[in-house]
């Protein structure tokens, strides 16, 4: 008898994964425990994971997530698709570890600037620089370009950075606070040595209580790794597996939430980048395929705004006003509801400052 995986709608698959993502409700959790359940936050710039905790949490203040950064029970590295996210201290010597394969990847993308270059002194050199004295990217590359003149010092820099789990020290990434980008290595900053990579069984079933259900491919976008399909094969016997409405074999974890496809979805404010949107090979669960692409333009990237737990549009923050700009129609119970969902996370991340919710022209 050939067993039948069941199939989950799209519509399904968004209410479980908005669940997981802390966007079904507000949880009570603490912002470093959140940070933890969601294996990081995406943190290219300052603000993203400020914003994407204030969608997530009831109660949160940006204090609430500035103060693990300054005692350090936080911390802002490169990890996952090369991109700096913003990880507990202890995810942060694990995690690194096991996407360092993806790192290690990267530097082929510069080979050219670094012919005659010794990567594994590169990262001794490099080390002793930054354990010395925190340094900037341009202190880096030009302490690593009189080593070798004749190499790119971009390149240099980007692979002293894919080689040492560089995290940025604060005050860098203080609300409010403004620092240029200088580094450390996580060793040193925290004052503990390296651990093992998480083990890639326990990776998977992190993900899936974070992104899931999800396939071997989704795991896959999200970390940039490759060949996880083995650790996924040894845990089948662990996970439920389903279909998604293409066929694509989803695995979860059994007493993982899916709730039914109409639980309502409250409209909510995320940063750009949030990882709601980038963890999957398959966006559609949240990403309607009419809106693919349309949070950038050119070099610009916008915020989105989640309407019935769908990509609904994008927002910005002027002068003087919260700008909305849905990209179609919104009806009048909508309209109200992403409005009252504006003034709340105005009111959560900009208190003492006074701003106009507008509704911008539709984007077409």
């Amino acid at each position: 008898m050939t067993r039948t995986d069941p199939v989950l709608s799209t519509r399904a698959l968004n209410r479980a994964t908005l669940d997981r993502q802390l966007l079904l409700r507000r949880s009570p959790m603490s912002a470093l425990a959140a940070v933890e359940h969601l294996v990081g936050l995406q943190a290219q710039e300052v603000k993203p994971p400020y914003y994407a905790l204030a969608a997530r949490l009831d109660g949160f203040t940006p204090e609430a997530l500035s103060g693990p950064l300054a005692d350090r029970s936080a911390v802002r590295i490169v990890t996952m698709r090369s991109t700096i996210h913003l990880h507990t201290a202890d995810d942060s010597l694990t995690l690194r570890p096991l996407v360092q394969p993806a790192r290690d990847r990267e530097i082929n993308y510069f080979r050219k600037g670094l012919v005659g270059v010794d990567l594994d002194r590169l990262a001794d050199i490099a080390r002793d620089l930054v354990e010395t004295e925190p340094r900037t990217m341009k202190q880096l590359r030009e302490a690593l370009g009189a080593e070798w003149p004749d190499a790119d010092p971009q390149s240099l820099a980007v692979a002293a950075r894919c080689k040492l789990p560089l995290v940025q020290i604060t005050p860098r990434g203080l609300w409010g606070r403004s620092a240029q980008v200088t580094l450390t290595t996580a060793e040193h900053w925290l004052g503990r040595p390296a651990e093992p990579a998480a083990a890639p069984d326990t990776a998977v079933l992190r993900y899936l209580a974070a992104f899931g259900p999800a396939s071997v491919k989704d795991m896959q976008t999200w970390c940039g790794l490759t060949r996880m399909r083995d650790a996924f094969e040894r845990l089948r016997p662990r996970l439920l597996t389903f279909r998604d409405e293409n066929g694509v074999e989803l695995f979860d974890l059994p007493d993982a939430p899916r709730p039914d496809p109409d639980t309502p979805a409250p409209p909510r404010f995320l940063p750009e980048f949030d990882n709601l949107l980038l963890s999957h090979a398959d966006r559609t669960r949240v990403v309607p395929p009419a809106n693919h692409g349309r949070t950038w333009q050119a070099n610009t990237v916008y915020c989105p705004f989640l309407v019935d737990g769908f990509l609904a549009g994008v927002w910005r923050i002027l002068d003087d006003a919260l700008v909305i700009e849905p990209f179609g129609q919104l009806t009048k119970p909508e309209r109200a509801a992403v409005t009252e969902e504006a003034a709340r996370m105005l009111q959560v991340m900009h208190p003492d400052s006074a701003y106009d919710i507008r509704f911008g022209t539709v984007i077409p």
